[in-house]
C-alpha cells in the first residue's frame, strides 16, 4: 500500500514533524509567501509534491485545492482562509485544533492591558531614541495603577475565565457580561458603565461581527481602555478609531485585525495610545507544540480509519 505523502506549509515543532513522518512521506516545502499561498499556487503544489495530505495557517484552500484527491487538510490557525462548504461537498474532512491554549492568550491580554495603562511601548521607544524633554519622563508617561480598578469580562469561555483569575489576583475587581453564562455578573450596557478596562473574549459568529461599534464604544466609562485578543471583526475600527481620538477611549490592546493585517497608513497606527501586535495570542513555544501534536495525532487516526478528534467538516461518517 502506497504512503500517504505530507505536505507540511507552516512551520512546525520537530517532535511533531518526526511523529508526521512515521505515518507519511514528508514532501519538501518550498520558500512561502509572506501572507501565505493563494489557492491556485497551493494547487499547483500539491500537483508537484503529489500531496494527499496538507498543513496549512492561513494559505487559502478553496476550489482549486479542494477539487485535488486530498485525504485531509489540517489547519494550525484560523479556517476563515478554508472553504468550508466546499470541503464537505468534496468530501474532503478538515482538521482544526479548535482548544487553542487559552492561558497563552490570557497572558497576551494581560501584556497588552499593561503595555497601555503604563505607556511602555512609547517609553521603550523614546528611550532607545535617547529623546530628552523639558517634562520628566514620570510626567510624560504617567500611567494608571491597575490595581483596584475594574475589568470588564466580555465572554465568559476558557479565555475569560483565565484573564478573570489572572487580573483578581492583580487586585482588580472583574465583572463579566455572557448571555449564555448564568455566573456571569453583568448585562453588557452596566458593564460598560462601570468598567475601567473591557476585554473582550467572543467568537467571530454572523451575529458578533461588527459586536463592538459606535453604541458600545460611547457607553464606555470615558478614557477607559479596551482590548480584543479574539477576532478584528468583532469590532467596527473606524468607530474604535473616533472613540480613541475624542478621548472616549483612552487607549486599546489589539491582537488581531480583518485579514490579520493592517495597513500601514491605517489612523490607528498613528495614535500613541495603541499597541497592535501580529495575532500572537498563541504565539507561544508550548502552544505551538500543543496544537501541532493534537493535529498530528487527529491525521495518524484517520489515516487508519478512525475518528479524529477535532474534525470542523467530516468528510464521511467514521466507524
Amino acid at each position: 500500500m502506497t504512503r500517504p505523502r505530507a505536505l507540511a506549509l507552516p512551520a512546525m515543532p520537530e517532535s511533531a514533524l518526526a511523529r508526521l513522518g512515521e505515518v507519511a512521506d514528508l514532501a519538501e516545502v518550498p520558500a512561502r509567501p509572506s501572507l501565505g499561498f493563494t489557492d491556485e499556487q497551493l494547487a499547483d503544489l500539491v500537483i508537484e509534491t503529489g500531496a494527499t495530505v496538507l498543513i496549512t495557517d492561513g494559505d487559502q484552500v478553496r476550489t482549486s485545492v479542494l477539487a485535488l484527491p486530498l485525504d485531509v487538510v489540517a489547519v494550525m490557525g484560523p479556517t476563515t482562509s478554508v472553504d468550508l462548504a466546499l470541503a464537505a461537498e468534496y468530501g474532503v474532512t478538515v482538521l482544526h485544533a479548535a482548544d487553542r491554549d487559552p492561558e497563552s492568550v490570557a497572558e497576551l491580554t494581560l501584556a497588552l492591558m499593561f503595555a497601555v495603562s503604563r505607556n511602555i511601548v512609547a517609553a521603550d521607544r523614546e528611550v532607545r531614541q535617547g529623546r530628552v524633554g523639558k517634562v520628566p519622563p514620570a510626567q510624560r508617561h504617567r500611567g494608571r495603577r491597575l490595581s483596584g480598578r475594574t475589568l470588564g469580562v466580555v465572554g465568559l469561555g476558557r479565555v475569560g475565565r483565565a484573564v478573570r483569575w489572572r487580573c483578581e489576583g492583580l487586585g482588580m475587581r472583574v465583572i463579566t457580561c455572557d448571555p449564555f453564562v448564568p455566573e456571569a455578573t453583568h448585562t453588557l450596557p452596566g458593564l460598560l458603565a462601570e468598567a475601567d478596562v473591557v476585554s473582550l473574549h467572543v467568537p467571530l459568529t454572523g451575529e458578533t461581527r461588527g459586536f463592538f461599534g459606535y453604541p458600545e464604544f460611547g457607553a464606555m466609562r470615558p478614557g477607559s481602555i479596551y482590548l480584543n485578543t479574539s477576532r478584528g471583526a468583532l469590532h467596527d475600527l473606524t468607530a474604535l478609531v473616533d472613540a480613541l481620538r475624542q478621548g472616549q477611549v483612552g487607549g486599546a490592546g489589539l491582537d488581531h485585525f480583518e485579514g490579520e493585517w493592517l495597513d500601514p497608513a491605517h489612523p490607528l497606527t498613528r495614535l500613541p495610545n495603541v499597541v497592535l501586535t501580529p495575532r500572537l495570542g498563541g504565539a507561544t513555544g508550548e502552544s505551538r507544540e500543543e496544537l501541532a501534536g493534537m493535529l498530528v495525532e487527529d491525521i495518524a487516526r484517520l489515516l487508519r480509519g478512525e475518528r479524529p478528534a477535532h474534525a470542523c467538516v467530516p468528510a464521511l461518517p467514521f466507524a
